[in-house]
């Protein structure tokens, strides 16, 4: 596990209108102000892919579906299970995260 020590402040005078602008492009982006900014003056990277929630949502459902029945599995309450649902399901929202991406 990397930690790292934030340990210094810096701060800086903006206008209402910039920090408006910056508050926002942060709450876009899913960012505290403080990492958007931080991700801005290194030159990160930072993509932001609409949609994506929705399709996540759907994914751990079928995680946890996965995990019922695995769980049933080991506690030998089921012997075989039939995979093809939830592999279709999977295969679907991959497919709709893909096109999101692409979009």
């Amino acid at each position: 596990m990397i930690t790292t020590n934030k340990g210094k402040m810096f701060s800086f005078r903006v206008s209402e209108s910039d920090l408006l602008k910056i508050r926002n492009r942060a709450e876009k982006a899913k960012l505290s102000m403080s990492a958007f900014i931080l991700s801005v003056a290194l030159n990160k990277e930072i993509i932001i892919i609409e949609g994506l929630d929705e399709s996540l949502v759907e994914l751990k459902a079928i995680g946890r579906n996965l995990n019922q029945l695995t769980t049933l599995c080991n506690m030998g309450k089921i012997e075989a299970l039939e995979l093809a649902d939830l592999k279709q399901q999977f295969g679907d929202v991959l497919e709709s995260i893909i096109n999101l991406k692409a979009g």
